[in-house]
């Protein structure tokens, strides 16, 4: 709105671009990104070994783009759940998990969600505004490992937030490309997630052009029942995202994993165990099994421990991974599905 240049979400090039263009020189511009992302700092002030002059130019003409949280709320468990303001004052939330010495932030990637997944908080709200890689890149940059040194510093990265990722393509792209250059944040793709209803063709881009993990939101193996509670299947179909994965090589050290949300009642018998079991076959992958989480206005009810143990076994037994996720963070509404950015 002022005009100035939001550095956060640049890239290294485009950095030396902004500081040469100035009259700065070249190295100018490599030190921006040490201080953005290496150093995370949020003022040009601290940067220590770019000149007065420079520093004024910088202020002049440019802000950094970091944001403090709107609010943080925690869980009994140690989970936290940050509130983020973003473009034309919407709001998103990020969960922080904590386990152990490790630690995961699920990032959204948009205020809402187009996909309007029946059972989803997010989607319940409608869409709101995508995320620029700034605000994307802000919750990374703004949780605890830096400042909070008694918390566990992050070591993974899911896109599992609010929103869906693939809809906004070029910005999550733009924020992985930082999240992952050695003059970013220098992570290793593996330690990052991209979770998808399996948004086409922007699936393939994901593929192609990152090496970072994928999940895909299956959630039932049967097309019909997954158009009634995922609108976006017919528009996606599940078979054809499937030819697309087919296409790719999960053996090594890329990992591809199945979301899959269980109710009771609904998608938990062993009809559907068999028919997902018949649906992978072939393709080197891993099922998470996840507790469903009530979200208002939503008729329908997780289904049971023994349920699950009993479809995660059946998966074994056939030769996929099938594990159940530990749920994290539902008393602070947390939990997967449930974010809706505070209301």
């Amino acid at each position: 709105m002022n005009g100035k240049k939001i550095l956060l979400g640049m890239n290294l090039e485009e950095l030396q671009e902004l500081v040469t263009g100035a009259g700065m020189q070249r190295f100018v511009g490599r030190q921006l990104a040490e201080w953005i992302y290496g150093k995370a700092v949020t003022t040009f002030d601290e940067m220590a070994n770019i000149s007065i002059r420079n520093k004024e130019w910088l202020k002049e003409n440019c802000e950094i783009g970091r944001k403090a949280p709107a609010g943080v709320t925690e869980s009994r468990d140690g989970t936290r759940k940050y509130l983020f303001k973003v473009y034309g004052g919407n709001l998103v939330e990020s969960v922080y998990i904590p386990d152990h010495e490790r630690a995961t932030l699920c990032v959204s990637s948009q205020s809402g969600c187009k996909m309007n997944c029946y059972f989803c908080a997010t989607g319940r709200m409608g869409f709101k505004c995508n995320l620029s890689a700034a605000e994307i890149l802000n919750q990374i940059l703004s949780v605890p490992g830096r400042s909070e040194k008694h918390l566990a510093p992050l070591t993974n990265i899911v896109f599992m937030g609010m929103g869906e990722p693939l809809d906004n393509w070029p910005e999550v792209r733009r924020a992985l490309d930082v999240v992952t250059a050695s003059w970013g944040l220098a992570w290793s793709p593996k330690r990052v997630t991209v979770s998808t209803v399996g948004k086409l063709p922007q699936l393939k881009n994901l593929l192609d052009e990152t090496d970072v993990h994928v999940a895909v939101s299956v959630h039932t193996p049967l097309m019909e029942e997954r158009e009634q509670i995922m609108p976006a299947q017919k528009a996606f179909p599940l078979k054809d995202v499937l030819n697309i994965l087919r296409g790719y090589d999960f053996s090594k050290q890329r990992r591809l994993s199945i979301e899959y949300i269980m109710w009771m009642g609904v998608n938990d018998d062993m009809a559907h165990a068999r028919a997902l079991e018949r649906l992978l076959h072939g393709l080197h992958c891993r099922v998470n099994l996840i507790r469903f989480h009530a979200v208002p206005g939503v008729n329908l009810r997780p289904c049971s421990e023994e349920r699950m143990v009993m479809f995660r076994n059946f998966l074994n037994s056939k030769g996929i991974t099938a594990t159940i996720r530990a749920s994290r963070g539902e008393d602070i509404m947390a939990a997967c599905g449930m974010l809706a950015a505070g209301k």
